[in-house]
């Protein structure tokens, strides 16, 4: 495996894999992975020549009191995952690379951006836009895999590259991967690892409140109730907050105040002592 930090690199590296005749697929990541991100890998692996990941903790989807600086950074050892893995490439750019001197372009999706994260975060999404479409610029990767954890995020970009002709028309080069979690239901992220242990164990009432709520609204029961008892279960299991727990078209984001005949998703975010944790999962 490769591991380069300079685009000119970068874009030598990616042309000798597509002259052997490679397809190429992008993981993209921001580090501290996990067996969630490594899932992606294997997945990639499966249906592209080579793969590349990238790793940069992007400042852009930070806001000004999240944990930008706290963020797990691990370069090393990722890399070592990586390479266990049979990862082809791993960019990992320097700050520079990605946002030169003099860097004043930003990217924003309307639309799927709104409510959810993008009410609770804002900018955030501009941020995740922004690196996403520099990366398939740097890469020019055949397809890119994202984790479904980050529903709301996988809608942007879709949105974006469809908007922006990133990919192909009628192809489906942006792949969602099933969220994996751990044996308690609780989905896996790189901010886990910020749980104490008591609330470890209290964050995994959150994917079987949610569960609870899905098998409700799929009995009949009327969604904002349902909701409103989701909620209240967090903070009965001893969640600080709930940001929002919203039944919501499964392409367009747009808030569902009952279940109708289009695929829907239930996302939820809730904070468990300084830890904001979010999750989805299908309804209907």
């Amino acid at each position: 495996m490769q591991t380069i930090n300079r685009l000119e690199d970068l874009r030598k590296c990616v042309a000798a894999l597509k002259n052997g005749g490679k397809t190429l697929a992008l993981v993209p990541t921001m580090g501290a992975l996990h067996e969630g991100h490594l899932t992606l890998v294997r997945e990639a692996k499966a249906r592209a020549g080579a793969v590349a990941v990238s790793i940069f903790v992007n400042p852009r989807q930070f806001g000004a009191n999240e944990d930008l600086d706290a963020y797990p950074r691990q370069l090393a050892a990722d890399a070592a995952m990586l390479e266990a893995e049979g990862a082809d490439l791993l960019w990992a750019p320097t700050s520079d690379q990605m946002y030169p001197d003099g860097y004043a372009t930003n990217i924003s999706v309307s639309g799927v951006s709104e409510g959810a994260c993008g009410a609770a975060r804002p900018g955030h999404f501009d941020g995740v836009a922004t690196v996403v479409c520099k990366l398939f610029n740097q890469v020019t990767p055949d397809m890119a895999l994202f984790g479904e954890k980050d529903w709301q995020q996988l809608a942007v970009i879709r949105r974006m590259a469809r908007d922006l002709d990133l990919t192909r028309p009628h192809v489906d080069a942006i792949i969602g991967v099933p969220t994996v979690r751990e044996a308690d239901g609780l989905a896996l992220s790189s901010r886990n690892r910020y749980l104490s242990e008591e609330d470890r164990r209290r964050a995994a009432a959150l994917p079987k409140a949610m569960k609870q709520a899905i098998a409700a609204i799929e009995g009949g029961a009327e969604v904002a109730p349902t909701l409103h008892t989701l909620e209240g279960a967090l903070i009965d299991a001893g969640f600080a907050s709930v940001d929002y727990a919203d039944l919501r078209d499964a392409e367009t984001l747009a808030e569902l105040y009952a279940p109708g005949e289009r695929p829907a998703r239930l996302l939820v975010a809730a904070r468990i002592g300084g830890t904001r944790l979010i999750d989805n999962m299908g309804v209907g």
